[in-house]
């Protein structure tokens, strides 16, 4: 989830799709547009900027098939015909934690927020793990971010913070907040 809101003015009724990796491939320019509005816009979810459109290419390509390989649940949400949003369930394929996974990369354009697409795509998240037998989620975001409010009011629990965690698109080391949640 972005550090950054913009207000909009009516919620949306958009459902998240889960997607396969041929619909990545198909869609990847738009994926593209997502994660370079998202470092552009001060959030790093693993990348430092400037980011350029071919390295961004290359990472959705490789996420169809973790995708395809069944590691990965990939959910996007559409507005105006365009994919604006999405989020990701990392599952575990350890024997002995199959029943836990990751809320990934959860992304909603600059030009969509305030829409309730986040909240729609964490729910499908939500939904999308426990189908698979997922019960317990886990997550982390930057401290202090607008993200860290947005999951404590989804219902997942703050178990702590680590300093230092990860580095902002500018190569800044900032803390990180870990959250859970049951299913």
């Amino acid at each position: 989830m972005s550090a950054r809101t913009t207000e909009q003015t009516a919620p949306t009724t958009a459902a998240a799709e889960l997607l396969c990796g041929a619909q990545l491939h198909a869609l990847n320019a738009e994926f593209t547009d997502l994660l370079l509005d998202i470092v552009h816009g001060g959030n790093s979810l693993g990348f430092l900027a400037p980011l350029d459109r071919a390295e961004a290419e290359t990472w959705w390509r490789g996420r169809a098939a973790e995708v395809d390989g069944g590691g990965l649940l990939l959910l996007a949400v559409r507005h105006e015909g365009r994919v604006v949003g999405t989020v990701g369930v990392d599952l575990v394929d350890k024997a002995n934690g199959r029943h836990r996974a990751e809320i990934v990369k959860l992304m909603v354009h600059s030009s969509a927020r305030g829409l309730g697409l986040g909240r729609t795509l964490l729910a499908a998240a939500e939904r999308a793990a426990a189908e698979r037998g997922v019960t317990l989620l886990v997550l982390d975001t930057e401290t202090g971010s607008t993200a860290e409010g947005f999951y404590a009011a989804a219902g997942w629990t703050r178990v702590g913070t680590i300093p230092d965690f990860a580095a902002d698109p500018q190569g800044t080391l900032r803390p990180t907040t870990l959250f859970y949640k049951q299913l």
